[in-house]
């Protein structure tokens, strides 16, 4: 916990204009202004030369934000709190920032949301083959025999591999447990004590792979997850299973994926991809039993203020020399995306 402010602390905003403009309209300016100092328009988008920094006690960032290395942190020695309206933070706060002691939240739990919602969405439709049967549907103009084309299509006591616990993997196993469904976890750092009492059980990954009617991917992009799905596990998932992927391109190997679904053996509904966006002659974008999506799964449009709105919970809580409900520790960062 850290001393209650004698005055209103100073706060600036560090992203990009557009990302301000979208996620700040008047009533959550209001909601700041009510208890930090701030400039509702003005908003550092580089700090190299940023006047306000010198007495600035929290900065409000999000997507677009710059890097607070050492020399940004020089010019602004009041700093005491990064409040960050969006999900990870190693994309701008630096080991300086950790070095000065500086407070750190984030709001991955609000974005958490949508990719989870995105994601239960696309398992029930892989598992009743919506996609494929509206595509036949939209073709053929006339009824046809569903459970020949598709035998055993459908949700019920259906098998779902969720890999990595992460905040989204939680959330989409919560939103899941209505569902007669029967749930995987793959994660190195959950035990089986701990998975049984999240209601699914725990298995090696090649177990989940090779078990699973649906792949569902939720790991961090770290060095020991890129192509965590390479050709030889995608080669061990059931015939006719959907993989999944709303969480980082780095965890698919694109090429090996394109040749499995070209192949037609397995499907797969993809949101994220790397390259972030495929070249335009990649078989991903046409084939039938593919869904590619552009990086569409977390927070956009009216979703975006559920961040908002836990930034400013934090923000208040700071204000009121409340801890934050949402701190970023460095030491986690190992682990998470």
């Amino acid at each position: 916990m850290h001393p209650t402010p004698t005055t209103r602390p100073r706060a600036l905003f560090a992203m990009g204009r557009r990302h301000r403009d979208a996620m700040f309209p008047p009533a959550e300016i209001q909601r700041l202004t009510a208890c930090v100092d701030v400039d509702p328009d003005h908003v550092a988008e580089n700090l190299t030369d940023e006047p306000a920094l010198a007495d600035v006690e929290i900065l409000i960032t999000s997507w677009g934000c710059p890097v607070l290395d050492e020399e940004v942190l020089a010019r602004a020695p009041a700093l005491k709190a990064i409040v960050h309206a969006a999900g990870s933070v190693k994309h701008h706060v630096t080991q300086a920032c950790w070095d000065r002691g500086i407070l750190v939240s984030s709001a991955p739990a609000a974005n958490a949301v949508p990719v989870a919602e995105y994601t239960v969405a696309a398992i029930l439709f892989a598992n009743k083959r919506v996609l494929e049967i509206g595509g036949l549907y939209r073709e053929h103009r006339a009824p046809l025999d569903w459970s020949r084309r598709f035998p055993g299509f459908g949700n019920y006591r259906r098998t779902v591999g969720v890999v990595g616990a992460s905040l989204v993997g939680r959330k989409v196993i919560e939103l899941l447990r209505p569902y007669d469904l029967d749930i995987l976890l793959a994660d190195p750092y959950v035990s089986t004590l701990r998975a049984a009492g999240m209601g699914v059980r725990r298995v090696e990954l090649d177990e989940l792979v090779s078990a699973s009617d649906v792949v569902s991917l939720h790991a961090p992009e770290l060095p020991e997850t890129r192509h965590l799905m390479d050709a030889r596990r995608l080669g061990l998932m059931r015939d006719s299973a959907t993989l999944i992927n709303t969480a980082r391109g780095s965890l698919v190997d694109t090429d090996a994926l394109a040749a499995e679904a070209t192949s037609g053996r397995i499907h797969a509904v993809i949101d994220v991809t790397e390259p972030e966006v495929l070249p335009a002659a990649s078989p991903l974008y046409s084939l039938p039993n593919v869904l590619l999506t552009p990086h569409i799964a977390g927070s956009l449009g009216g979703e975006l203020h559920r961040i908002t709105s836990s930034a400013l919970d934090e923000v208040e809580r700071y204000c009121a020399g409340e801890p934050f409900a949402h701190a970023v520790h460095r030491a986690a960062l190992a682990t998470s995306a």
